[in-house]
C-alpha cells in the first residue's frame, strides 16, 4: 500500500503545486512575485504587471530597486529593506513606488525572507498593493481638515482686531470724550489696521508665492540696509513686549543681491516669530556674520522653543506650535512658509533648531555673498516732492464709507475733491470738474475701474493728469491691467496714507 501511495501523494503533491501557481499568478489586485537572495526578479505574476506596468520578459532578471523613486534609491532603502526582512524574517512598509511610465503611485508593501530547509536563504516573497486611492482620500480628508481649522483660525484673527476697533468707534460717539481718550482710539484704530492689512498681506503672498506669481526686484543691497528696515518694522512689538534686542553685524559690509522689500520681510518676519514667543522680558540675537561665500542670519531667543515632533514641519504652510483655544500669540501660521519661499528664491536655505519646549529657538538663513559692488544700492530716496500746492481730486469708489473717508482725508491735507460712485457719473463729473488727480477704484458697478480709466484718457488735455487705481486687487495681471488702461498708479487698499500724501505731493497742477 505504501508503494502505491508514493506516486499517488507525489501527483497530490504536484497538483496542489500547480494550484497554487495558478492562483498567484491569476491574481490581478496583489503584485506577488519573488526574489533572488540579491533582490532580482525571478517570478511574475498578473496583480505585478497590472500595478506596476511591466511584463513578465521586460522585468525578470531585473533589480526590484527599479520600483522605488531615484532619491530612495540613492538612500539604500531598497537594501534595507532586504536586510530587515533577513534579520526580522518579515518587512512591511508604505511609501511612493514608481510605474514602468514614471508615475507614481502610494504603495504597501510586505517583504518575506525565505529559507530551504538547511536555513539558506533561498530568496523572498514581495506582496504589494496600490492604495493610491486610499491615499488620496486620506489625502482629501487632512486637506480638509486644515482647511476647517484655518477657516476657524482665520475668523478667529481677524475678529480680534475688530473687537478693539468697534470699541474705539463707541468711545469716539462718546459725549465725554477728551482729546486723550480721542487720540487712544486713534491709536488703536490704526494699530488694528495695520494688523488686518498685515494678515491680508501675508495671505496674498503666500498665494502669489506657491504660484509662482511673484517677481524679485533684484538689486545690490548691503545687509545692514535689510536689518536696519526690519528692525524699525518690529521695534513696537519687541518693546510692547519688554524683551532685550542684541544685534550684532560684521565690521565688513557684507553685500546680497536680492529684493529688498522682500528680505526685509525674511529678516522681520523671523523676529516677530521669536517676539510673539518668546514671554515677557525676554531675549532676543539678530547676528550677521560672513561664512565662505555665504551671508548667514540667525535670529535666536529665549522663548517657548519647538517640540522635535514640530521641528520638521515648521516650515509648512498653516503649521503653528500653539493650537490651544485661546491662540493668545495669533497668526496664521503662513510667516515661516513665507520665509523659506523668499529665501529659496534667492538662492539660500533656511533651517530651524531649537532644545526642545522652554529652551529657545534659533532660525539660520543662508544666501549667496556678493562681492562688494563700487556703490552698494538698497538704501531707499527718503526725500519726498515737495507739495506744488493744492490739488483738484476727484474720488471714484462705490464703497460710500470709503469715498467719504478719503474725501475727508483730502481736505483735511488742504486739498479740494470732489466725489462719484459709479463710471458714468465720474465720467460726467471729470469732464466739467477738470481734476488733477483721479483717485479710481476698480470695482464699480456696471462700468469699472479699467473702462473708466480708458474713457478719462480720451479726453481731451488728459494727458498730464494723474490716475491712480485704489483697489484690493493685487496680483500682477491686475497692474498689467491697470498700465494698459492708462493709471499711472495702482494701490492696494488700505493704502497707506503716508504713501499716498506723498504721491500726491508729485502730481502736476493741470490748471
Amino acid at each position: 500500500m505504501a508503494e502505491k501511495a508514493g506516486p499517488a501523494l507525489t501527483k497530490q503533491l504536484r497538483e496542489q503545486d500547480v494550484q497554487f501557481r495558478l492562483l498567484v499568478e491569476g491574481v490581478k489586485d496583489y503584485a506577488i512575485f519573488m526574489l533572488d537572495p540579491e533582490g532580482r526578479v525571478v517570478s511574475w505574476n498578473a496583480g505585478a504587471e497590472n500595478i506596476k506596468g511591466y511584463a513578465a520578459e521586460e522585468i525578470l532578471g531585473q533589480h526590484f530597486s527599479r520600483f522605488y523613486p531615484p532619491e530612495r534609491v540613492a538612500q539604500g532603502w531598497p537594501d534595507y529593506e532586504l536586510d530587515v526582512a533577513k534579520e526580522e524574517g518579515r518587512f512591511e512598509d508604505e511609501g511612493w513606488r514608481v510605474r514602468k511610465d514614471g508615475t507614481l503611485f502610494w504603495a504597501n508593501v510586505v517583504i518575506t525572507a525565505l529559507y530551504d530547509q538547511q536555513k539558506r536563504l533561498y530568496g523572498f516573497a514581495k506582496v504589494t498593493r496600490d492604495l493610491t486611492d486610499r491615499q488620496r482620500v486620506h489625502a482629501l480628508e487632512e486637506a480638509g481638515r486644515q482647511v476647517n481649522e484655518f477657516l476657524a483660525m482665520l475668523g478667529h484673527e481677524l475678529r480680534n482686531p475688530l473687537a478693539p476697533i468697534r470699541n474705539a468707534v463707541s468711545l469716539l460717539r462718546s459725549s465725554t470724550l477728551n482729546a486723550e481718550m480721542t487720540e487712544w482710539a486713534r491709536s488703536v484704530i490704526e494699530r488694528q489696521v495695520e494688523h488686518l492689512a498685515r494678515l491680508v498681506d501675508d495671505l496674498l503672498d503666500v498665494s502669489r508665492i506657491t504660484r509662482g506669481k511673484i517677481t524679485l526686484r533684484r538689486e545690490l543691497l548691503e545687509m545692514s540696509v535689510i536689518v536696519d528696515g526690519a528692525v524699525d518694522s518690529c521695534r513696537a512689538l519687541i518693546e510692547a513686549r519688554n524683551h532685550t534686542l542684541e544685534i550684532l553685524l560684521p565690521a565688513e559690509p557684507l553685500h546680497v543681491e536680492g529684493d529688498l522689500t522682500r528680505l526685509c520681510q525674511v529678516v522681520l518676519n523671523l523676529l516677530n516669530n521669536a517676539a510673539k514667543y518668546t514671554p515677557e522680558g525676554g531675549r532676543i540675537r539678530l547676528a550677521v556674520a560672513r561664512e565662505d561665500e555665504q551671508v548667514v542670519i540667525r535670529v535666536q531667543d529665549t522663548g517657548i522653543g519647538i517640540s522635535a515632533d514640530l521641528l520638521p514641519r515648521v516650515f509648512d504652510l498653516f503649521t503653528q506650535g500653539d493650537s490651544s483655544l485661546d491662540r493668545s500669540e495669533g497668526g496664521l501660521g503662513i510667516g515661516l512658509t513665507l520665509v523659506r519661499r523668499l529665501v529659496e528664491m534667492h538662492g539660500g536655505s533656511v533651517e530651524a533648531c531649537s532644545e526642545g519646549p522652554g529652551r529657545g529657538s534659533e532660525f539660520t538663513v543662508r544666501l549667496p555673498r556678493l562681492a562688494a559692488p563700487l556703490q552698494a544700492k538698497g538704501v531707499k530716496d527718503t526725500e519726498r516732492p515737495q507739495p506744488a500746492g493744492p490739488l483738484r481730486v476727484l474720488v471714484v469708489d462705490d464703497h460710500r464709507d470709503a469715498a467719504e473717508s478719503l474725501v475727508i482725508l483730502l481736505r483735511l491735507w488742504g486739498h479740494e475733491v470732489q466725489s462719484a460712485h459709479d463710471g458714468p457719473t465720474a465720467l460726467a463729473m471729470a469732464a466739467a470738474y477738470r481734476p488733477d488727480a483721479v483717485l479710481l477704484d476698480i470695482g464699480l458697478p456696471g462700468m469699472n475701474g479699467y473702462e473708466v480709466a480708458e474713457r478719462l484718457r480720451e479726453l481731451p488735455d488728459w494727458g498730464n493728469v494723474m490716475l491712480v487705481a485704489l483697489t484690493g486687487y493685487g496680483q500682477e495681471e491686475d497692474r498689467r491691467r491697470s498700465r494698459a488702461a492708462g493709471f499711472d498708479r495702482h494701490l492696494i487698499k488700505p493704502v497707506d496714507p503716508v504713501r499716498l500724501r506723498s504721491l500726491l505731493a508729485s502730481a502736476p497742477v493741470t490748471s
